[in-house]
């Protein structure tokens, strides 16, 4: 899998295909980018784990926070990382440890550990890397052109307003044009700084 660009179509998979989602590092802190995550996907209709050892004892939108990976209890389909790069490693490790394993292990953007993806994949699990699936749920739903964000989706109906536990369609079709100049420089200076 190329980490540096990936299909629309694997992303849209990997959205219609989990339910549950355990999200480490989440953060009950309503300005945290995890709270904002966390709320959005459960309001999308995932079932949401919030993962947090500092946290236990505490509810992040009624659900309780565990402080691992082995102490979901369950199985999950995604871990979604909310975590430095340099704490990937550890997560990952402990995913593989889960029986059954996670589907797909999902890192934040920002978050890149290629170590860690050869991992994960090499055991059957899907990777994603410096991504947000908040951001490419509004995308690939066009739920994000509400906001005259460019989606790069097309289609001649506007989708419903999404009401709590509802799940848009994905299957909007992709198009390119969605690069920019910016967004190219700031790639180039991110492959440079590495």
């Amino acid at each position: 899998m190329n980490h540096d660009a990936y299909p629309d179509n694997y992303i849209r998979a990997i959205l219609n295909s989990v339910k549950s989602i355990a999200m480490v590092g989440a953060s009950p802190v309503n300005v945290r980018p995890s709270y904002f995550a966390f709320k959005y996907l459960a309001q999308r209709g995932y079932d949401m784990i919030p993962v947090n050892p500092g946290h236990v004892g505490k509810e992040l939108l009624g659900r309780p926070f565990v402080a691992s990976l082995r102490d979901l209890g369950r199985p999950v389909d995604m871990i979604d990382i909310f975590r430095n790069s340099s704490h990937i490693m550890p997560v990952v490790e402990e995913a593989l440890t889960l029986d059954p394993l996670p589907k797909v292990i999902w890192m934040q953007l920002g978050a890149r550990d290629d170590a860690a993806a050869e991992k994960a994949e090499a055991a059957g699990i899907k990777v994603v890397m410096n991504r947000c699936p908040k951001i490419e749920y509004g995308r690939l739903s066009s739920e994000i052109s509400w906001m005259g964000v460019n989606s790069r989706t097309l289609s001649s109906k506007r989708p419903p307003a999404p009401t709590q536990g509802m799940r848009l369609s994905l299957n909007r079709m992709s198009v390119g044009g969605g690069d920019t100049a910016a967004s190219d420089r700031a790639a180039k200076n991110k492959s440079e700084q590495s």
